[in-house]
């Protein structure tokens, strides 16, 4: 997701916002799977949609939390350089990254009700 940012970015001249939303949205994609089939593999699914919906709600809860790193650090505070981008959107994928962790264990891949 970093990369796929500063690719979009560099290469591509895409605004700071921007490269942000495209790479993540695409790797939500792939997260989706890898946590239904790898992390939480071991958790049932009820298989009414009610886990995907869920699911890319709070992945746009997640991609807020990116966007809003990033476009603090570069419209509020106004450094534009690469080291200054990629530390907003560190911290932004961490924020964003831990949010969703805690919120799939709580609310998208519950354990199976006894």
């Amino acid at each position: 997701m970093i990369f796929g940012a500063n690719l979009m970015r560099a290469w591509l001249g895409g605004s700071p916002v921007t490269s942000v939303v495209v790479p993540t949205v695409v790797s939500t994609l792939t997260s989706y799977l890898a946590n239904r089939f790898w992390t939480f593999r071991h958790r049932d699914s009820d298989g009414s949609g009610r886990e995907v919906v869920i699911f890319f709600a709070l992945n746009g809860i997640g991609l807020l939390i990116q966007v809003l790193c990033t476009g603090f650090t570069y419209y509020t505070l106004g450094l534009h350089g690469g080291i200054a981008y990629n530390l907003g959107l560190l911290a932004g994928v961490g924020l964003g990254s831990a949010f969703r962790y805690w919120s799939y264990k709580k609310w998208v891949f519950t354990p199976a009700a006894a």
